[in-house]
């Protein structure tokens, strides 16, 4: 990996020579706090860096809610999606291992990664409810994203991680090989201090693989008492960024409409005949975490669950997972 430096001046001009050739989300301020947006010259200022983490999730870029798969396709513009947190860039790679699989190949999937820039941020500070690094996630992307971006004052540094990166990078005739160590020393010493933050944060959480151990062996009293509060909506699988559950729908004139579902929601599992196998609340409540550290670690090498936190940010019941998982350790 080479570090690459540009003035922070040079790089919002090159943004607006960009969004004429490409359409470009970034991680945008707002009231709430930051959010990916289609980006406009105007909203350059506007752009985060080195901060957690977007409200959406990158999945929704690669895995629309809801697409015709049927419908015939446009020519899209190159895309560049700008301040991805490594949780999120974790969660794509088990994306990549269900939906490019070579046996069961989703081409429009596969269309959307090979049209996309992804230019990860490394995480400076850390939000409440983030837990990557019990799952043995860094905070900072070293594989999988193209870029990972650093704003240090007035400059803006990158760390070229593929090839496409690379390449992306010495496009920028302003950009220069950044040989100052003390820079990267810098960089590198900021990754360690959130790193330490987020294990102090989380020491008593149990650790991806015991985590599953933890729920296989679990009985039904603590998963009635904390699905008491679900109320079915869904929120947790639709912001969780490896979640990609999906119906496929008939519609009149030979369409088939691919649109996301959720295993929360009554009936996911119900069948023709009538049965359910996750009729009880409790029972789907519990499927859920399963799926995410059991059922996937047993077929998919990249984790299920990328400690991201948003399903406990969005939990209309606030239900927390990470008590619930604690509670199992005791």
């Amino acid at each position: 990996m080479n570090y690459y430096s540009i003035t922070k001046d040079e790089w919002d001009k090159k943004l607006e020579q960009l969004i004429l050739s490409h359409t470009i989300f970034a991680t945008l301020s707002n009231e709430f706090g930051q959010d990916y947006e289609l980006l406009k010259p105007v909203d350059i200022p506007r752009i985060t860096y080195n901060n957690p983490k977007p409200a959406t999730c990158l999945k929704t870029f690669f895995l629309p809610a809801k697409e015709n798969v049927t419908s015939e396709r446009k020519t899209e513009k190159p895309r560049i999606i700008i301040g991805t947190p490594n949780c999120d860039i974790e969660g794509l790679n088990l994306l990549d291992e269900i939906y490019l699989d070579n046996d069961f190949h989703d081409t429009f999937f596969s269309s959307r990664r090979r049209n996309t820039i992804i230019i990860s941020s490394d995480c400076f500070s850390i939000r409440e409810h983030c837990h990557c690094v019990s799952y043995g996630i860094k905070p900072y992307s070293t594989t999988t994203a193209d870029l990972s971006v650093i704003q240090m004052n007035d400059s803006v540094t990158f760390r070229s991680i593929s090839k496409i990166g690379e390449d992306f990078i010495k496009n920028l005739v302003s950009a220069d090989a950044l040989n100052d160590n003390g820079i990267i020393a810098s960089i590198e010493n900021k990754n360690r201090d959130t790193e330490a933050h987020l294990r102090d944060l989380n020491k008593n959480l149990p650790d991806y693989s015991k985590t599953g151990n933890l729920i296989e062996n679990s009985d039904k009293t603590v998963w009635k008492k904390y699905s008491s509060d679900c109320v079915s909506c869904g929120a947790c699988t639709t912001i969780c960024p490896t979640c990609t559950c999906f119906l496929l729908i008939d519609k009149p004139g030979f369409e088939k409409v691919k649109q996301m579902d959720a295993c929360q929601y009554p009936g996911f599992e119900r069948v023709a005949g009538g049965e359910d196998v996750l009729h009880e609340l409790q029972n789907r409540f519990m499927n859920r975490y399963l799926c995410k550290y059991v059922w996937k670690p047993k077929k998919y090498k990249s984790v299920a669950c990328t400690g991201c936190g948003r399903c406990i940010e969005s939990c209309i019941g606030k239900i927390n997972k990470n008590e619930l998982f604690k509670e199992l350790a005791q």
